[in-house]
């Protein structure tokens, strides 16, 4: 069975364009941009998504160098023909800091597109006002020095780390799971954009995360 488009706030089936409206829509949150289905990553996949992003607005972020033992395992993007690219996201799995598995989500977005808070657990279409405090990180995206907030995450029994901040005019999402790799922020963490370096990068890329299979 052909998998359909979701909702990036909610996961739910969209309703095509049609007659009446040109958009994908949402039974909940009406007009919103299009989650494509995740497919396999490989490095060709994950170059192609780089392009599509490039003629978009909206940065496609990597750690790079990858931590030690960790792969790329998946990729996806919301918007559609008419939008381009209006959030990105990039799931990496590799050794937590502590021992065991751990899984970082990487979004870059527009305003109230959502697909942040979606990982996050949280209710809103984005982060809403940053913090009044001293940023809990600071990490280097496209060699600009970046602040990064801790957000209490949505309630659940697998509780991320939740980092938010902005960066290229668009807000940039780090989730990670379990909370304590959160730890993998705090040392000299480095972000690349896809779209300008995609093509130069020789990514190593596993089995699609669990994260983007539902």
């Amino acid at each position: 069975m052909r998998v359909q488009p979701s909702c990036p706030r909610c996961g739910s089936v969209l309703h095509p364009p049609g007659l009446w409206s040109s958009s994908w829509r949402c039974d909940s949150h009406g007009s919103v941009p299009p989650v494509h289905p995740a497919v396999q990553p490989t490095p060709e996949v994950l170059r192609a998504a780089a392009g599509a992003a490039a003629t978009a607005g909206v940065p496609m972020w990597l750690p790079w160098p990858l931590p030690r033992g960790w792969l790329v395992t998946g990729v996806v993007s919301a918007g559609d023909e008419r939008t381009g690219a209006r959030a990105t996201a990039v799931v990496c799995s590799g050794p937590a800091p502590l021992g065991g598995v751990a899984e970082l989500v990487l979004v870059g977005e527009e305003m109230g597109v959502g697909l942040g808070s979606r990982f996050a657990g949280l209710d809103g279409p984005d982060a809403g006002i940053v913090p009044d405090r001293a940023p809990d990180a600071k990490i280097h995206a496209a060699g600009i020095p970046t602040a990064m907030w801790t957000l209490a995450p949505g309630p659940g029994v697998d509780e991320p780390a939740v980092y938010v901040g902005e960066a290229m005019g668009c807000w940039m999402w780090a989730v990670l799971w379990p909370g304590t790799a959160g730890f993998l922020l705090i040392d000299d963490f480095v972000l690349t954009d896809l779209r300008d370096a995609g093509h130069e990068l020789d990514v190593p890329c596993g089995a699609l995360s669990p994260r983007l299979q539902a």
